[in-house]
């Protein structure tokens, strides 16, 4: 099964390498792109996909506020938040909104398609280095 993807990011320099990225691997079909908020909505709205890599800071509304309305609009779809943020608080508000994975922009490229397989195929993912930082934070060493 080839896996739709969705990518959602105000810069373009980003869609594309994640557009290369998934092009590269085996599997993956980038089936559109947005830049905006607006963009993004009309995009789910209209084009048929398995995961939508999102951006959370991007030009009209809070990102959090967009995911919650896409997963009220479009449950089924699930999404990978694609973030520089990288602190903690992010990565839980994401989650509770209705993610199913977190990536930070440092991640390598690798990790992008095991993470987009992952939550296609009905998992969560987090990014390792956010996980080594949960595990720090849980365990008193942040």
């Amino acid at each position: 099964m080839t896996i739709k993807v969705l990518i959602a990011d105000d810069h373009t320099l980003v869609r594309d390498g994640l557009r290369h990225i998934l092009a590269d691997a085996s599997g993956f079909e980038v089936a559109g792109e947005a830049s905006d908020a607006a963009s993004t909505l009309a995009l789910v709205r209209s084009t048929p996909a398995h995961v939508l890599v999102l951006d959370l800071s991007m030009p009209g509304r809070s990102g959090l506020d967009l995911l919650v309305q896409i997963k009220e609009e479009k449950p089924g779809l699930r999404i990978l938040v694609l973030t520089m943020h990288a602190e903690q608080q992010y990565a839980t508000r994401a989650f509770k909104a209705g993610a199913s994975g977190y990536l930070t922009k440092e991640s390598a490229s690798a990790e992008l398609v095991s993470a987009v397989t992952k939550v296609a195929a009905g998992g969560a993912y987090v990014s390792l280095a956010m996980a080594e930082r949960f595990a720090q934070n849980l365990s008193g060493r942040a």
